[in-house]
């Protein structure tokens, strides 16, 4: 079955990781993507390593899978043409340079619908399009840093720490994505296309709305709860006989039940314990208790108890272990592509599922500029002595 975005083409002019990630879910979906990049290196992103046998990048390959990669200078006014021409044929442009540099180019989206009414121009920039940080350049950390995040995130009493992966620039990728495909619904009312913007920061303030709804509630600063969630306990990480594990009881039932099973019935009844808000104001004293008994079996024991009596329970995974884990090998969550030097190579799959649409990588990351001249033979309609001429020229 074709995917559910199969005919749509989305002209990609993007680099790096917040704009790639969003084109590659959109091809991953059915979308044609059509990637452009300069002729003297590419994507910044095909420079980050580890590479594979010395010089195809992990970085590059995990978000820019099934794109066709044409290479244009677009300094250069034949090149600039060869946009509007793709953009022409096209239903969505992604691009995510900061505020302005687009309209320098030429290649705006005021300047692009003229070319074609019907275009999604869809932006991704560090601080969105209007406000007083709207043209400085931003960095993932940098997005997670201003928006609150890493101020929550480590243990109590010790230096802030980014999260673990690069939530600044796939939270806002995500809803980048989400723009595009309410555009495409819209315009199927209206038949006009328009302007999709997000700002990393904004992006990133969304996801945090539980820490800021507990802020307004309360008028306290969240703070980092290291393994600990804020208001449920025990809802953590916990020590095992061999490791680590997440214990969570989120509601008093659970706890009741928890405590009767292990043989453990005063617990429950304990006036301290009794209730989620007691539990959360007497957790270091609950968690002296809780750990002596969490110690005395191995996480895997742990698992199968809790499954038993239907508490959320699971291990705390390396990426290894997670790689290999038995429900993410299920569900084909590891998956190969085919790369046209290296062969197959492993990528994470499109988590989506549908019932009759398919989903999910559509080939490997191409070489830089590997369907130029056939891009712009039957896209552009160049023929081969102007693409020779324009290799020449280096515009290609």
């Amino acid at each position: 079955m074709a995917g559910p975005l199969e005919g749509i083409k989305v002209l990609d002019l993007t680099r790096f990781l917040a704009g790639a990630y969003c084109t590659m879910v959109l091809g991953d979906l059915g979308a044609e993507i059509i990637k452009v990049e300069h002729p003297q290196g590419g994507d910044p992103s095909r420079n980050v390593g580890p590479y594979y046998e010395g010089d195809v990048s992990s970085y590059f390959l995990s978000v820019n899978r099934g794109k066709r990669s044409v290479t244009l200078d677009l300094k250069t006014e034949k090149a600039k043409n060869a946009v509007f021409r793709l953009a022409a044929r096209s239903d969505i442009v992604v691009e995510n340079f900061v505020p302005g540099a687009m309209e320098r180019f030429g290649l705006g989206y005021e300047t692009l619908r003229k070319k074609n009414p019907g275009i999604i121009y869809a932006a991704c920039s560090g601080f969105g399009q209007t406000g007083p940080y709207a043209r400085r350049t931003a960095f993932d950390m940098l997005i997670q840093g201003m928006a609150g995040t890493v101020s929550i995130t480590g243990e109590p009493d010790r230096p802030p720490v980014r999260a673990g992966f690069s939530i600044g620039d796939i939270g806002a990728s995500m809803f980048l994505t989400v723009g595009i495909l309410a555009a495409l619904r819209e315009r199927e009312q209206s038949g006009e296309g328009q302007l999709v913007e997000v700002g990393m920061l904004d992006c990133q303030v969304a996801l945090l709305e539980n820490a800021f709804a507990r802020y307004f509630c309360s008028g306290e600063v969240p703070q980092p709860e290291g393994g600990r969630h804020p208001v449920a306990t025990p809802v953590q990480i916990v020590p095992t006989a061999d490791g680590y594990m997440i214990l969570a009881i989120a509601n008093d039932t659970q706890w009741e039940t928890f405590c009767g099973d292990l043989g453990r019935p005063e617990w429950a009844e304990d006036e301290r314990f009794k209730t989620n808000p007691r539990r959360v104001a007497n957790r270091e004293i609950l968690e002296g208790m809780l750990f002596d008994l969490t110690r005395s079996r191995t996480t895997s024991e742990w698992t199968k108890a809790m499954e038993k009596i239907k508490i959320p329970c699971g291990p705390v995974n390396r990426i290894d272990q997670a790689a290999e884990d038995p429900q993410v090998r299920s569900r084909e969550m590891v998956v190969e592509v085919e790369h046209p030097r290296r062969g197959g190579m492993k990528v994470i799959n499109n988590p989506i599922r549908f019932s009759r649409s398919t989903v999910g990588p559509q080939g490997g990351a191409a070489d830089l500029g590997e369907h130029t001249e056939e891009i712009l033979r039957d896209l552009v309609g160049l023929s081969s002595e102007e693409i020779e001429a324009w290799r020449e020229g280096e515009i290609v």
